[in-house]
């Protein structure tokens, strides 16, 4: 049944959609895949409210084979009787108007809580979409209204009996609008599986209903069911599964004047955090004072414990906030009547009481769990310690390389070829793979706003040392130098030197090993260049073919083959010669039909040679042919690193880089026949 209290009094009108369709990155961040599928999450949000208000078990995404999307869920349905003040149905006014819906209206409104914007959110995806379709199931009747770009095309009318509940929008973005129309499962899959960890007893699901499904989604199943009883402690679990663990998981929640809280955590032996804010089921990438409640308890309380039973000592300092987060993965959530995020995308929680509300749970919760368990609480304590040592070892360190680098703008590493040019948002800097290759790109590269630095080897794997063994390895000491940012605490990111860091490898196994060591690097200790879109990945061709004087490079085997036809050339008339890199294909130039007589031979073909160059190595290009095909700005492809994901991101690195063998070898066996080239 259909809650009393939620009905048209209960939405307020605020102001009209416009701006919307002028704007959209104000409302949805971007127009590109991300703002995309920010479509979907902004009416997933939605229903997830009615749950979080305990009117909804279920919610379904349908992604439609005309390329709309499809979500469903068994609430209460949005109310469809006549607004008092906008004199016509609740619906319209929810799907149509900027600032309305169920969710401003105090104590009397329809929600507690809620993360999506019930109004906000749908009329945005309205405005945005060609066409939608809103089908309401309440008090016994269903419902239904048809949008185009945000406008009404139709009146809300009553489309027989039912005996369901619950709210089904339907809606194909506008490619107007957007740069892609195209949805990503392995996108809505991540987001889906993490409202349901949040969310418990919920269950949701996703269909691809696509007859032709892009080629990046062919490797999931056409339906997915997440449904997690454990809630958040779940989802600890699930993000330290390729880790080596301390005890058990951590999990307390509290319900305070000021709102609920929920926190889950738990110690790795890595050295990295992992700690997850949540305000309202929407993820707080930038945090927010529930993160920063969170923290300084959590330093606090372990500080406390390790004073109490004497494991620190009156001489010793205290743990500090770095080194009771190393090696920690945590999920604090809580839920509030009235969030205060800043911006549309809701990146920080800026409602101060709930630092003072977070802070008072943990210490409370953590110091309990601590003092009922002892043996975990010391193995914590003793990580903690054993990350302050480091620490010290560290700042020894970083302070010996870099305070007598590049913070105290001493000698650049002399293997670096610099470019003349000093405007960071004009420079590159090329890091690659060997001096042979470093020689040809010093020669090849454009010395005003191109550097050069090779790496020699395989750079440490960060993944499983600490900062002061890192800082131990030359290449990685000349790299951040080369930088100029520093690390650690010390770090400034204004002092970059280059704003295009371009990762530049061997088109086979050991420079993908060596690309993805560097990848790490990045990410842990300078997700700043990942963020801001500094870090990219050179694209040297593969192929180099030569028909007499044309010369043509390819960079895939798909561009190799067309060209091969352009010029006549069939795969399997394509010979290997003697030179592993070097192959030669002949092609038949036969004599006009009126040479040939009745009786004579025609002569031997003339062939016409085709030279085709495999490159295995940097090293086989010249440096005219590295600046022509890799390094000039004109005609070069190069792959920008971005970092849509950073808990899917998080857990690829620790996976693939981690000291435990166990998923690594799961990984292998899952993708093994997914490889395409394999080169070894």
């Amino acid at each position: 049944m259909a809650s009393p209290k939620y009905t048209a009094q209960q939405i307020q009108v605020l102001e009209g959609l416009e701006p919307v369709r002028k704007r959209p990155g104000m409302y949805i961040g971007s127009t590109d895949a991300r703002g995309l599928h920010h479509l979907v999450f902004e009416v997933v949000d939605n229903s997830i409210d009615e749950a979080m208000a305990g009117h909804c078990a279920a919610v379904t995404v349908t992604l439609e084979d005309d390329g709309s999307v499809t979500v469903a869920d068994d609430g209460r349905g949005i109310p469809v009787d006549m607004h008092p003040t906008a004199k016509k149905s609740a619906l319209e006014v929810v799907l149509t108007t900027l600032h309305a819906g169920g969710k401003f209206g105090g104590d009397d409104s329809g929600y507690k809580v809620s993360g999506g914007l019930h109004g906000v959110g749908a009329s945005v995806v309205n405005a945005l979409s060609s066409r939608m379709r809103a089908e309401i199931h309440r008090d016994g009747n269903s419902y239904e209204q048809e949008y185009k770009r945000g406008k009404p095309v139709t009146v809300v009318r009553k489309t027989g009996k039912s005996g369901k509940h619950g709210t089904i929008i339907n809606f194909l973005p506008d490619p107007e609008i957007f740069d892609t129309v195209i949805f990503s499962m392995d996108m809505l899959m991540t987001r889906l599986r993490q409202q349901a960890y949040l969310t418990r007893g919920i269950t949701i699901s996703i269909v691809d209903g696509r007859e032709k499904r892009p080629e990046e989604d062919l490797q999931y199943p056409r339906c997915y069911r997440f449904h997690f009883e454990g809630g958040i402690s779940a989802y600890v679990q699930h993000l330290n599964e390729s880790k080596e663990r301390i005890g058990n998981v951590i999990w307390f929640e509290k319900d305070t004047s000021d709102g609920f809280v929920e926190v889950s955590m738990q110690y790795t032996q890595t050295f990295q955090e992992h700690v997850v804010s949540f305000a309202n089921n929407i993820h707080t990438a930038e945090g927010g004072h529930h993160l920063t409640g969170f923290k300084a308890a959590l330093t606090r309380t372990i500080n406390a414990y390790a004073r109490k039973y004497g494991i620190l000592k009156e001489k010793d300092e205290n743990l500090t906030a770095d080194d009771v987060r190393e090696g920690l993965t945590a999920i604090v959530a809580v839920r509030l009547k009235e969030p205060q995020f800043e911006g549309q995308t809701k990146g920080k929680l800026g409602n101060a009481e709930m630092k003072t509300a977070v802070e008072t749970v943990v210490n409370d919760k953590l110091s309990q769990y601590m003092e009922e368990n002892p043996s975990e609480a010391r193995d914590i304590v003793a990580k903690c310690l054993l990350a302050a040592r480091a620490r010290l070892a560290a700042r020894a360190a970083r302070d010996s390389v870099i305070r007598k680098g590049a913070l105290d703008g001493m000698t650049l590493p002399g293997k670096l070829a610099d470019c003349s040019n000093r405007d960071p948002a004009r420079c590159e800097l090329y890091l690659v793979e060997g001096d042979s290759a470093g020689g040809s790109a010093k020669q090849g590269r454009n010395r005003e706003f191109q550097a050069i630095l090779p790496l020699k080897g395989k750079i440490l794997n960060v993944e499983q040392a600490r900062m002061d063994k890192m800082l131990a390895n030359n290449e990685i000491k000349a790299l951040i130098i080369a930088l100029g940012m520093g690390i650690g605490d010390v770090k400034d990111c204004t002092k970059l030197r280059y704003h295009r860091v371009v990762i530049m490898t061997d088109a086979d196994v050991d420079g993908a090993h060596i690309r993805t060591l560097i990848l790490t690097l990045m990410y842990r200790y300078f997700p700043e260049l990942i963020e801001k879109g500094f870090l990219y990945i050179a694209q040297p061709p593969l192929y180099k073919l030569q028909k007499d004087r044309e010369v043509r490079y390819a960079y895939t085997d798909a561009e190799k083959a067309v060209v091969m036809k352009e010029w006549g050339v069939k795969e399997e008339e394509t010979q290997v010669q003697a030179d592993d890199n070097q192959m030669e294909a002949g092609v038949a130039i036969l004599p006009a039909d009126d040479a040939l007589g009745a009786e004579k031979q025609p002569p031997a073909p003339k062939k016409r040679k085709i030279n085709i160059q495999r490159y295995k190595g940097l090293g086989e290009m010249n440096p005219q042919q590295l600046w022509e095909t890799t390094m000039n700005p004109a005609i070069r492809i190069m792959l920008r690193v971005t970092m849509d994901d950073a808990e899917r991101a998080d857990l690829t690195f620790t996976t693939l880089m981690g000291g435990e063998v166990a998923p690594r070898r799961k990984f292998i066996q899952t993708h093994a026949k997914t490889v395409k080239n394999l080169d070894i």
